[in-house]
């Protein structure tokens, strides 16, 4: 699109590209329905197990993909970002989360995991240098709080530990560094390549547990495989890549504030998908999910005037996100 004023030469205006914003919501929704396909796959799979199969139709899907494209080995460059971030998201996060869940109830993991995207933040400000824009950390706060509210809220119906909320915390920790980890990767390889060879590195790492897969695969039901096989091909393989094309676009605290309506879609999922009918408790926290994440996606307005429409005003280096298409 061509502007003009008077007194000064067109200008063109970018079009907002709509692909990032897509990916972003693509993953949002496919991690929702994880949650419901979890407590049913869980019922039947230990936690390594569970990890391991849903990892391993992950690498395959994501493997074929990359034959097919041809997109051959990311650069070494990448390879840093992309080992820790399959070790520690893919692996080990994978695993110690499914077994947290086994030992406090959902409300207690869903408000200890919901650090993460704070981690993330203060990660990425300390280590990439994205600054801490005060729009981000007033969305996250409100959404914090959401997630909180809707913990309270499944809480109550099921035992808690001390091993069970370490290891939740455990979870968020790895879920930050490992997304902090793959943010300087994505500059290397593509979203494709990184979260293909990070999804076949957490494959490698949860090996150990491929007695337990193929002894409880064999008297699981079908509908707990199934549910099983679902995480690995659309919450592991199609989500994970949606995530890694956003993340190249945007920053890593503004990505893991997007995180904050899981929640909130979780509570929808459960009562369309499992008769889950929730209280007005979850649903206030659902809705304070969504609104903090509308606050940390908008812009911060600099206070700057453009005194020659012509030339473009340079925004901070560290605080907001650049939104030119296809640049890392």
């Amino acid at each position: 699109m061509t502007t003009t004023t008077p007194g000064s030469p067109a200008r063109s205006t970018p079009a907002r590209d709509w692909r990032a914003p897509a990916a972003a919501c693509t993953t949002v929704v496919l991690w929702a329905s994880a949650f419901v396909s979890i407590r049913s796959a869980g019922e039947a799979y230990s936690p390594g197990a569970l990890a391991l199969g849903r990892l391993l139709a992950g690498t395959l899907v994501l493997g074929a993909i990359c034959l097919v494209r041809r997109e051959g080995l990311p650069a070494r460059a990448a390879w840093p970002g992309i080992v820790t971030s399959g070790l520690l998201w893919f692996g080990l996060y994978m695993v110690v989360l499914n077994w947290g869940e086994q030992e406090v109830d959902a409300g207690t993991a869903a408000m200890v995991v919901n650090i993460g995207p704070i981690l993330i933040a203060l990660l990425g400000a300390r280590l990439l240098g994205e600054g801490l824009p005060r729009r981000l950390l007033a969305g996250m706060a409100v959404s914090f709080a959401g997630a909180a509210v809707v913990g309270l809220s499944l809480s109550g119906h099921g035992g808690s530990s001390v091993l069970g909320v370490l290891l939740c915390l455990l979870a968020a920790v790895a879920y930050a560094a490992g997304v902090v980890s793959q943010k300087p990767a994505l500059r290397h390889g593509s979203a494709l390549q990184v979260t293909t060879f990070g999804c076949l590195i957490g494959t490698v790492t949860c090996l150990p547990f491929s007695g337990a897969l193929v002894s409880e695969a064999a008297d699981a039901p079908l509908s707990a495989t199934l549910n099983m096989v679902y995480l690995g091909v659309f919450p592991t393989a199609l989500a994970f890549t949606t995530w890694a094309y956003a993340l190249a676009r945007t920053t890593a605290g503004r990505m893991g504030a997007t995180t904050y309506a899981v929640p909130a879609l979780v509570v929808v999922m459960a009562w369309l998908l499992l008769d889950e009918v929730p209280a007005l408790l979850s649903i206030g926290g659902g809705l304070l999910c969504l609104a903090g994440v509308a606050v940390s996606r908008t812009r911060q307005h600099t206070g700057l005037t453009r005194k020659n429409p012509a030339l473009p005003v340079e925004g901070s280096r560290h605080g907001e996100e650049r939104q030119s298409a296809g640049r890392p």
